[in-house]
């Protein structure tokens, strides 16, 4: 139990440390508000006293923790990449990494051309051809990017075009 003088300059008291942590909640003591604990004949500031304290705040884990990881999230980049290159007008690209949706749409559109070019004379076939250099262009942007802006922006950031 505690006693403790106010912000008028009047003693108040007793009250529990759990009722004292209430009111530094509420911001009605302070670091400087005087206390006096059960069988003390001196004033201490609330900061002297540990059972007052702040939790020591929250570190982050060491970057030796964190550095591991990068190249396992990275690790789809060179497929993606060279897939893009080779197969990218059937969005095997995306598939690599994990845009099913992308995915089955540019093979989609690069299927879909191809068998209505031979209905149309050929006529849809530069459908084909656009898909194809969307890969080609991803796949060189794949594999230009470092690891940590590779894993930033289709890893975590999930951005499925260019």
């Amino acid at each position: 139990m505690y006693k403790l003088i106010g912000a008028d300059g009047r003693p108040y008291g007793p009250a529990s440390a759990d009722q004292i942590r209430h009111w530094m909640a509420e911001k009605r003591v302070d670091a400087q508000t005087l206390l006096q604990p059960d069988g003390a004949t001196d004033w201490k500031p609330l900061m002297l006293f540990p059972e007052f304290s702040p939790p020591p705040p929250l570190t982050p884990p060491p970057l030796a923790e964190i550095q591991p990881t990068l190249p396992s999230r990275a690790s789809n980049k060179i497929p993606a990449g060279i897939c893009g290159i080779l197969l990218g007008g059937f969005g095997v690209h995306k598939f690599i990494l994990g845009y099913t949706g992308t995915g089955l749409l540019m093979l989609a559109l690069s299927l879909g051309s191809f068998l209505a070019g031979f209905a149309t004379c050929g006529m849809l076939w530069p459908t084909i051809g656009v898909m194809h250099v969307i890969g080609l262009i991803e796949g060189i942007i794949y594999l230009t990017k470092s690891d940590e802006d590779f894993v930033r922006l289709y890893v975590q950031g999930r951005k499925e075009w260019f």
